[in-house]
């Protein structure tokens, strides 16, 4: 069952071709809007495109790949397009066929998520118009979380509000429900315990999971709260907004650009939203340094907020782009931290071994690569083979 996956981020977009559980073409542009985007291909174990372009949009960006899959693969009949999709709301959370009610319902969360649905929104029409006689099916990010306790989920607001649907849904779901699944192939007595998962990148969030069930998270009603990110607040005082929209400074749409597009590191150091970027500057400039030290002691604080939730933790799970490949990251993240048990082996961690504590540890400590597209894939051919 060949199925193509589309996962839109803010400023990228990963897609993947899948035959079964076998990736055979990984596809991934980064820096979409600006002039200095990369396009990278890889299949059958090897690059076969690298290079700079400029895609304006994430439709551009969509276009660009399935023209080289045409290209490359002329015979190519897919059965089935997969797609993350951030948020559901209410109505949407086990992974479903997308049909016109879907399309018009996501359209009025739009402003729940501006920094993602409207992406995903355009990725799903452009691959109906590259596909159109192909079921794509949604797979949202709020199902890993699904059955957090009441307690988790609900906000100190009015229950008339909880019933219109402001509560904490999470996200980043799909990453963890992967992680989960390959730490149960790992060490399934691990993936049963008290387990932590950080996915750290330019979106960060953090999942306590219990018994492989998500028992609380860092983000909440949108993707903006929790942890300090690339260009999101995380959580912010509400009296912030308040007083910006009272002094006539801002408007909604204003505040929604400041808190998404705005703030976080890229507000922080003044420069930019890239830690790969901020640590290359960390030492000659001030600004970058306090944007990291932010970034790290705001994710050192919700850790151990999900420690306390769980009565305890037995494993802690770094992943994404910045959990993956930041050593010093992790380091002042852990750092501090020994009264939890947890500790970092300096050499594993510089190496991004699979465990990164010291041998006898009371956490264990892991570096454990996601994958939003298998799971994806996982779930699109269960939606089109029937099977939910």
């Amino acid at each position: 069952m060949p199925i193509l996956t589309i996962n839109t981020g803010s400023s990228s977009l990963k897609a993947a071709l899948y035959r079964g559980e076998e990736r055979e073409v990984a596809l991934h542009v980064e820096r979409i809007g600006r002039d200095d985007g990369r396009v990278r291909v890889v299949a059958d174990g090897a690059t076969r495109l690298d290079e700079r372009r400029d895609l304006p949009d994430h439709v551009a960006a969509l276009d660009a790949l399935v023209g080289w899959l045409r290209d490359a693969r002329p015979d190519l009949a897919l059965d089935a397009v997969g797609h993350r999709v951030v948020h559901g709301g209410q109505h949407y959370r086990d992974p479903q066929t997308i049909d016109p009610a879907m399309l018009a319902a996501l359209r009025e969360l739009v402003p729940l998520d501006p920094a993602h649905l409207p992406q995903a929104l355009a990725a799903i029409e452009a691959a109906g118009r590259a596909f159109p006689a192909v079921p794509q099916v949604a797979c949202f990010d709020t199902a890993f979380h699904r059955q957090m306790p009441p307690v988790a989920r609900t906000y100190p607001l009015a229950q008339e509000y909880r019933d219109a649907g402001i509560v904490r849904y999470g996200f980043h779901g799909l990453s963890y429900e992967y992680v989960v699944g390959a730490l149960r192939a790992i060490d399934p007595a691990a993936a049963a315990g008290r387990l932590i998962i950080a996915h750290l990148g330019s979106g960060a969030s953090m999942a306590a999971v219990r018994e492989g069930i998500g028992r609380d998270t860092t983000m909440g009603l949108t993707p903006t709260g929790g942890l300090v990110m690339g260009t999101r607040t995380g959580d912010l005082d509400p009296g912030v907004l308040i007083q910006l929209f009272r002094s006539g400074r801002m408007d909604a749409d204003g505040l929604s650009d400041l808190v998404n597009a705005r703030s976080g590191l890229l507000g922080v150091s003044g420069t930019s939203g890239d830690l790969r970027e901020l640590l290359d500057r960390a030492a000659d400039d001030p600004r970058a340094e306090a944007a990291i030290d932010l970034y790290c002691y705001a994710a050192r604080k919700h850790l151990g907020a999900l420690a306390a939730a769980l009565g305890g933790l037995e494993t802690l799970v770094f992943t994404g782009g910045v959990g993956e490949r930041a050593a010093p990251v992790r380091e002042r993240i852990c750092a501090g931290l020994a009264f939890l048990g947890i500790a970092l082996d300096p050499a594993r961690n510089a190496a991004h071994a699979p465990v990164i504590s010291p041998e006898g540890s009371t956490v264990t400590v892991r570096v454990l690569p996601t994958d939003e597209e298998a799971t994806i894939a996982r779930h699109t051919a269960r939606v089109v083979a029937g099977k939910g």
